[in-house]
């Protein structure tokens, strides 16, 4: 007989042999196996129908009982019905043979573009955009913000030359501050150096005129190629911000910009209160950049959904509001029963799908007469020690008190249409999943949940308004619509300053996401760039209107509040087909003096402002600036006529016949009429004039009723926003 502690020794051999042989042969499974989609149409119209526990019961069956764990990847749940799983060919067939599905097919790898706004807009990349290299690389961004790394890979001068003759600026960056052949000019009015502390200028830089950069993401977040729209052009940046942005320092910089010789002009700052132009640091740095050819791009604001809070008024500045793209960051959970719920959030933490109790907010109070703040997770009524290793849920408030109460994760009931980098990981859901998840907790003792690690989706709905922009209207000049148009300003992902703090703690990333009008300005700068390599003569309204009218066509149902033009301008920005508009509306120094002359500005600030005699024996009424969207307030909804002026000029071919087209938007009972309804081209830069009118009856008060006109000649459509409304908005007057 052998000694116990032989056989003991003997059967702990024989364990780790039948340990290895199954660990082998389940390697063995994997390496035979290959990832497929199984796609099942749509979700079964039953109750008690439970997608993943039908996804795991296929799998089992063709895979057997003991092989079937950990095949399963993805469970799609919530709009169709479908899994991806490893299997092997034979597996495959089998599960291709079965009723219920549609079709097995291999899980192929697609390449993502981190810079995903550009090709949502077309402009892609090595895949048939057209390029002026080396007028591209003679096109300089001022980037007014708040400073830049000069050491990112977005802006590295490999394989730059020197800077365009015409620059006459300098790199005043600092001490430790650097220039190249790329950021060929640094300034700061701030307190201490040019360099950006927290990452916001560097982003917007990047997003407008970034290098092309491989592999890079927010921590495997975007993984791709992250790049600019004009990456062979130049960077200054001019350091206006440390915390605020001060009317002199914006001024200043808008003094040195111009001067130093840049062509476009990236301004992603605003105020929240509205003042007269003459008043305005952005409008008259503005108006004295566009006097020396400069267009001055601008972010509408951050204070949307409400009327009226879009505060970049002035028309020789291209104001801009944010929209989404066709790809978006989401966390989801999952809950202890199995059910996935889908929430918003830029995750780069990855608990490894591990899942932890969760706490109520409320049931975390110091005490009971704190129950209502804590649910709020107001950060002196939580007891930290409740807290603590658990799942924190909150009905508002930053996940930011969740990590100072040591949560190892949040869930909030968020309405927003927008994520956000957060210091743990973080779902903020809608309110129908968050009640969802509210009635999970209730209906167990232990509830429990894993917040994932985030993922980005595609190929939702989009664009689509932002929630936070800035809406119109104009509360100065209530005549000309503003926004101008939108971009992209969700979840985007550029270059990061290495002193920037995303998790408010101390790791430093390279490339971060960012949401935010600020972030649609310099993509609209960088398309501004696009065109004038094409057009380098080009007026800045010229490239304005460009953009304005190529833009594509928006409706109410893209804007979440019906706002409509108040919200989205001319449309959204199409950078292709703005290279080659067709038609233009251009306009000089001296109409804009006409212009501010119909705001009844006297002679003596005109004089000023110019710097030339100005005498307002013209007057433009602001309705009848050339502009490329028509826009009249009137006094009240009873009968009405307005008539609009405006002039056109031919950029696309000589001999050239353009036919009006007007086309009324979703309920407006407009009556529009075009003179001369045909306008016939026979050269380049040839100008034609013609006039709108428009008339109707009892216009809704609350929604402006709208139209837009489009001349075609057959290849190019040239559209404007035709929009008159009424109603009782501020307005000041200078």
């Amino acid at each position: 007989m052998a000694k116990p502690g032989a056989l003991s020794s003997f059967l702990s051999c024989l364990l780790v042999l039948f340990f290895l042989s199954s660990v082998l042969a389940v390697t063995h499974d994997h390496q035979d196996t290959q990832v497929y989609i199984v796609y099942m149409g749509s979700l079964p119209f039953r109750v008690d129908y439970t997608p993943m526990s039908h996804h795991m019961s296929i799998l089992q069956e063709v895979a057997g009982e003991s092989s079937f764990q950990g095949r399963l990847l993805r469970s799609y749940k919530r709009s169709f019905n479908g899994f991806a799983a490893r299997l092997t060919e034979s597996e495959r067939e089998l599960v291709a043979d079965m009723d219920g599905v549609v079709s097995v097919f291999p899980n192929k790898k697609l390449k993502l573009q981190t810079t995903a706004s550009w090709d949502f807009m077309g402009l892609k990349e090595g895949k048939g955009t057209k390029r002026n290299p080396s007028v591209e690389s003679d096109t300089i961004i001022g980037v007014f913000d708040g400073g830049i790394w000069p050491e990112s890979d977005s802006f590295s001068d490999k394989g730059f030359g020197p800077p365009p003759k015409k620059w006459k600026g300098i790199c005043a960056g600092g001490k430790n501050f650097t220039c190249n052949n790329k950021l060929i000019g640094a300034r700061h009015y701030a307190p201490g150096d040019a360099r950006d502390s927290s990452g916001h200028g560097t982003h917007t830089a990047s997003v407008a005129a970034g290098n092309a950069v491989a592999n890079s993401s927010f921590f495997g977040l975007g993984n791709g190629t992250v790049r600019g729209a004009v990456p062979a052009s130049r960077i200054a940046a001019y350091r206006v911000c440390a915390g605020e942005c001060s009317d002199d320092s914006i001024l200043s910089a808008f003094d040195d910009a111009i001067a130093d010789g840049v062509d476009i002009i990236s301004i992603s700052i605003g105020d929240i209160n509205v003042y007269p132009f003459d008043q305005d640091p952005i409008a008259i740095g503005a108006f004295h950049a566009m006097s020396k050819g400069i267009l001055t791009v601008n972010s509408a604001g951050n204070t949307g959904p409400d009327m009226a809070t879009v505060t970049s008024l002035a028309p020789w500045m291209l104001t801009v509001a944010a929209s989404t793209t066709n790809r978006a960051f989401v966390s989801k959970v999952v809950l202890g029963n199995g059910k996935t719920l889908v929430g918003k959030a830029v995750n780069g933490v990855d608990l490894k799908g591990k899942k932890f109790p969760i706490v109520y907010g409320k049931s975390a109070a110091k005490s009971a007469s704190q129950a209502k703040c804590a649910e709020d997770c107001t950060p002196d009524c939580l007891d930290a020690s409740l807290v603590k290793g658990k799942i924190l849920v909150c009905t508002r408030n930053l996940p930011y008190v969740a990590y100072k109460k040591g949560a190892v994760a949040a869930i909030l009931k968020d309405s927003s249409d927008w994520a956000q980098i957060n210091v743990l990981p973080v779902s903020g859901l809608q309110e129908d999943d968050f009640e969802s998840f509210l009635s999970y907790i209730k209906s167990t003792n232990s509830p429990e949940a894993a917040v994932l690690k985030s993922e980005a989706i595609f190929n939702h709905k989009a664009p689509k308004v932002l929630s936070f922009s800035s809406r119109g209207p104009n509360i100065i000049a209530a005549d000309i619509l503003k926004p101008d148009i939108t971009a992209p300003g969700l979840e985007i992902l550029a270059a990061n300053s290495l002193m920037a703090l995303p998790f408010y703690d101390t790791t430093h990333v390279k490339y971060s996401v960012e949401s935010g009008t600020s972030i649609a300005c310099p993509h609209v700068a960088g398309v501004a760039a696009y065109i004038k390599t094409f057009h380098p003569k080009w007026s800045p309204s010229m490239i304005k209107s460009a953009i304005m009218t190529t833009a594509w066509s928006m409706n109410a149902s893209q804007t979440h509040f019906a706002s409509t033009e108040f919200a989205y301008g001319a449309g959204h920005v199409d950078p292709i087909a703005a290279t080659n508009p067709g038609l233009v509306y251009d306009l000089t120094k001296s109409e804009y003096l006409a212009f501010l002359c119909g705001m009844n500005y006297n002679v003596t600030t005109l004089k000023l402002i110019s710097g030339e005699a100005v005498t307002c024996t013209e007057k433009i009424l602001p309705r009848n600036l050339n502009y490329p969207s028509m826009s009249a307030k009137l006094g009240s909804n009873s009968s009405f006529t307005v008539t609009f002026n405006r002039t056109v000029t031919n950029v696309g071919t000589p001999n050239s016949t353009y036919k009006s087209k007007v086309v009324l938007n979703h309920g407006s009972k407009l009556n529009v009429k075009v003179l001369p309804s045909v306008l016939s081209m026979k050269l380049l830069n040839e100008k034609q004039s013609f006039t709108v009118t428009v008339s109707g009856n009892d216009l809704d008060s609350k929604l402006p009723s709208s139209a837009n006109l489009i001349w075609s000649d057959g290849t190019h459509n040239v559209r404007s926003p035709i929009v008159v409304y009424t109603g009782d908005f501020p307005s000041l007057s200078p």
